[in-house]
Order: C-alpha cells, then structure tokens, then sequence
C-alpha cells in the first residue's frame, strides 16, 4: 500500500509539474482555463493524500532535497 500511495503522490506532482510548464507556454484563453481547472484538480488530490499520509512532507531545515536524487522531474 505504502509503494500505491508514494507512486500516486509522485504521479501527481508530476502531472502538476507539466501543468505549470504548460502555463508558461503561449496558449488560448480555453486552453488556459483546461489547464488551470486540471491543476486544481491535481493539487486538491495531492492535498487529500498527502494529508492521510503516514510521513510529515516537510525538509529538515538546510536540507537540499535536489541532492537526493528523489525527484522524478526532469530539468531543461
């Protein structure tokens, strides 16, 4: 269950991600409003799960979690 839940929430910062890439794009006005209502979908989602997630989300202060290598978002 555990491994469902940390690939849903990975699933989901992921699709957040492109959203907000996406936004930065040149689109229209409908395609704007498409991507901003799934990007509210998608964090209300991540909110509702992280929030009966076992684990705190949260760094311990000074910690670069990029270093880790945890992230599945790939930088231009």
């Amino acid at each position: 269950m555990l491994d469902e839940d940390l690939a849903r929430i990975r699933a989901h910062r992921n699709n957040i991600h492109r959203y907000r890439r996406l936004l930065r794009t040149r689109l229209s006005e409908l395609e704007r409003q498409f991507i901003e209502r799934r990007l509210a979908e998608e964090q209300t989602a991540l909110d509702a799960l992280a929030a009966e997630f076992p684990v705190a989300f949260t760094l311990p202060e000074g910690q670069d979690p990029q270093g880790w290598g945890l992230g599945d978002e790939r930088r231009p």
